[in-house]
């Protein structure tokens, strides 16, 4: 069995439990952390398949974070994993300003099932699902 694991790192509770609920009803395994630096010692520590990541949390935000995440691959030499950035704001040039600084994909918030799903399927595949 395909079991992919995400990481996601978000401040807000109530944003905490949809990302979750939606991960878990698309098949994936889901650890949560609630700031940027939480989500970079969990990536030194565990190897995720994917991060969603907010960009904006108070601790030390998504860009810094996905900034320490991809210094820390190239330090280890470990594999790079996708961070799907997470924000509220859609203004334009924010997906380009997110991949610019390390994010492999961006989505706005309120996340919606689909598109979290072709993002995810696009970086790491589709799970499968036991019978």
């Amino acid at each position: 069995m395909n079991v992919h694991r995400v990481l996601v790192a978000e401040d807000n509770k109530i944003n905490q439990v949809v990302a979750a609920g939606t991960l878990k009803k698309l098949g994936y395994v889901v650890d949560i952390v609630d700031g940027g630096g939480d989500a970079v010692a969990a990536c030194l520590h565990t190897r995720f398949d994917a991060v969603l990541m907010d960009v904006m949390m108070p601790d030390m935000d998504g860009y810094q974070a996905t900034a320490n995440i991809r210094a820390n691959e190239l330090a280890h030499g470990t594999p790079h994993v996708p961070v799907i950035g997470l924000s509220a704001r859609a203004m334009d040039g924010d997906r380009e300003i997110a991949l610019s600084a390390g994010f492999n994909d961006y989505l706005t918030k309120p996340l919606r099932s689909q598109e979290l799903q072709v993002a995810l399927e696009r970086w790491i595949g589709a799970p499968v699902l036991p019978h």
